[in-house]
């Protein structure tokens, strides 16, 4: 992860130290944020982004200086802020169920959000040109969580909560039970975003197919 966000923030950035050019950072990533949902990756140009954030193009490139370095930026910083609120797990928390049905509800919720399912659709169709896209969305994201919740599962492992197991795996495989078939339908616009019943079904049946397979051994 903070590899990832390195990368971002040394390509094309150069935030200043003062609280004043932070904001008109943000500022800038909110404009552009808004014109990338609008027009996608191919259609916004940094003229648009510029007049959205209320900035000029001439400050817009002190602290990007193209197109690309700002959609990854934002794409990255987005995804890691994510990561980080979602999967704040306690490693000391018994309730190896509660903590997994707590999560899994959130990590729906959010997956199932249009604005971030256009925003895997947008890195997905501009990664095969610029392939640290996708490197960079993956490392922030997804492989960030997967890392947290191994550490989660570790602790629970060690404590004899769970089973002796490849806790990496174990963890994409309660993420992808969650799923289930859920993210695909929504990036090919299959079919509407679950309810929240849809939610509760998908996790309370992820949660135990899960204890089923990681439980301790009885």
């Amino acid at each position: 992860m903070t590899g990832a966000a390195t990368l971002t923030r040394g390509q094309g950035t150069q935030p200043g130290p003062s609280s004043g050019e932070g904001e008109k950072r943000r500022q800038i990533l909110e404009g552009a944020r808004q014109v990338f949902m609008a027009s996608g990756f191919d259609g916004a140009s940094m003229g648009e982004i510029a007049k959205a954030a209320g900035v000029s193009k001439g400050t817009l490139y002190v602290y990007f200086d193209s197109k690309e370095a700002l959609f990854e930026a934002l794409t990255v910083e987005e995804k890691e802020g994510l990561a980080e609120n979602l999967f704040r797990l306690d490693e000391a928390d018994p309730d190896v169920r509660a903590v997994l049905t707590r999560l899994g509800a959130s990590y729906l919720a959010m997956m199932a959000r249009p604005e971030h399912v256009s925003i895997i659709r947008m890195v997905i169709g501009a990664c095969e040109k610029f392939p640290r896209f996708g490197q960079a969305f993956y490392e922030a994201g997804p492989a960030c969580g997967v890392g947290r919740l191994k550490a989660y599962l570790d602790a629970q492992v060690t404590a004899g909560r769970l089973r002796a197991c490849d806790t990496e795996l174990a963890a994409k495989h309660f993420l992808q039970l969650c799923q289930a078939g859920m993210l695909t339908r929504l990036l090919f616009n299959a079919g509407a975003a679950p309810t929240d019943d849809e939610i509760r079904h998908r996790v309370t049946e992820a949660v135990r197919v899960f204890h089923a397979g990681y439980g301790p051994e009885v």
